[in-house]
């Protein structure tokens, strides 16, 4: 019985160098991910308004989102049947397939042609945002939050380096015939095929499999110990679920009977809307104060402090979410948004104070990004956690495009200071959940 008992451990070490190898890897590619989605982005309004018109250049931009929030559905199909690498890089080929459509649409100046363009460009999104919970199936439960947090910082090298690469971009491919701002979106197809090769070539063994097999190895062992023989249905049950491939309808029901996991999706749903709210007006808020020649600079500074909040921190607070535990830190999320929105809300024109609100902002969603991410990664049976992560990905998607678009209605009817009123209230919910009582152990290791 005792060399029973302690084979198994002879596997873990090997775990180890499995996984700093799979760091390594997803923290280079979401930087070439992090590269492609921005550089793109950063003139997608400028490219739609000039395509399609103003009055739909934003509705280009919520396509992106929509995109990435529904192609997490068919891309976590994918990673439950043949796991992560296939799945990371079919998002990634979905978003250079979009690349490319943008192009076309620029040339052939082709309103639909960029509207379709713009929902596959998504992938390259829903492949960035997949990427953090392959670095959590292989790591230790101590170490999970920041090494998630790792790959969800990585992205800030890409978000910051790429709208540098948009002038260049557009310089190099205006030899090439391509009309102006079309250039961007050719190097954002480039670099998601990039990041997709990579994958493809070199992230094996996949982690989501490994810890697949490593689950069912250990299945025997936790029986013996407690001195019961397990069926061999038992065993064999969570790799006929993964070859079946479960569906969004079994991951919402994975989600409804585990607190944990509903406190975790709720988390990233939550802090996401209210961060989506309030800054998709705050340009429009500091349009009132500023005049044209000083507008967009001031926009620039503003956001560049709020996409620090999001992701500069982001490895602190991981650090804290395994020091602290999960729940602790999603509640500081919490009062990070209320406080966020308390002090833009009141800002008035005052915009160094706007700011703060905005940096506040940033750091309240990290807060519930990383937390609620990895709490619901570690709530659920891994047969069923990609799915579960794509359910999570998907109401993240729609509700953050839902948001963006109800704030312009609020923005207009009520003012700024309502729709940071109706962001703080929108948290209420998730504060009564976190405060109940939620199970700490992973479910997937008490089944």
């Amino acid at each position: 019985m005792a060399t029973d008992l302690t084979a198994p451990a002879r596997t873990r070490p090997d775990v180890a160098p499995i996984q700093r190898r799979t760091l390594r890897l997803l923290f280079t590619t979401q930087i070439i991910g992090g590269i492609g989605v921005t550089i793109g982005i950063s003139v997608g309004a400028l490219l739609a308004a000039r395509v399609a018109g103003t009055a739909v250049a934003g509705l280009a931009q919520s396509a992106a989102v929509v995109g990435g929030a529904l192609l997490a559905v068919p891309v976590t199909r994918i990673m439950n049947g043949h796991g992560r690498r296939p799945g990371l890089a079919v998002a990634y080929l979905s978003g250079a397939v979009g690349a490319v459509l943008v192009v076309l649409a620029t040339v052939t100046r082709s309103v639909p042609l960029l509207f379709l363009g713009m929902l596959f460009f998504g992938g390259g999104t829903a492949a960035n945002l997949q990427a953090r919970y392959a670095a959590v199936d292989l790591a230790e439960p101590a170490r999970r939050g920041r090494q998630l947090s790792l790959i969800v910082w990585a992205t800030t090298i890409g978000a910051v380096a790429a709208p540098n690469f948009a002038a260049l971009a557009d310089r190099t491919t205006s030899g090439w015939g391509l009309p102006p701002l079309a250039g961007p979106f050719a190097f954002s197809a480039a670099a998601f095929v990039l990041a997709a090769v990579v994958l493809l070539v070199l992230l094996r063994p996949d982690p989501l499999l490994t810890a697949r097999r490593l689950a069912a190895a250990d299945a025997p062992v936790a029986a013996a110990v407690a001195d019961v023989t397990p069926p061999a249905e038992a065993v064999a049950a969570p790799a006929r679920t993964a070859r079946r491939g479960a569906g969004m309808r079994a991951a919402w029901q994975v989600v409804r009977d585990r607190p944990a996991a509903r406190l975790g999706i709720a988390a990233v749903a939550v802090g996401h809307v209210v961060m989506v709210a309030v800054m998709s007006m705050t340009p429009v808020r500091l349009g009132e104060s500023h005049g044209d020649a000083d507008v967009l600079r001031v926009v620039g500074i503003v956001l560049s402090l709020h996409i620090a909040g999001m992701y500069a921190l982001s490895p602190l607070v991981g650090w804290l979410t395994d020091r602290l535990g999960r729940r602790a830190v999603v509640l500081g999320g919490v009062g990070l948004l209320l406080a966020a929105c308390a002090v833009a809300g009141t800002a008035g024109h005052h915009t160094p104070r706007l700011s703060v609100g905005l940096a506040l902002l940033g750091l309240g969603w990290s807060g519930t990004m990383v937390a609620g991410s990895t709490l619901l990664s570690e709530s659920v049976p891994a047969a069923v956690r990609p799915s579960v992560q794509g359910l999570s990905d998907l109401t993240m998607g729609l509700a953050g495009a839902g948001a963006a678009a109800l704030s312009g209605f609020v923005m207009r009817a009520a003012g700024y200071p309502v729709l940071t009123l109706l962001a703080a209230i929108a948290v209420v919910p998730l504060v009564a959940l976190a405060l109940r009582p939620v199970p700490v152990g992973a479910p997937d290791e008490e089944d």
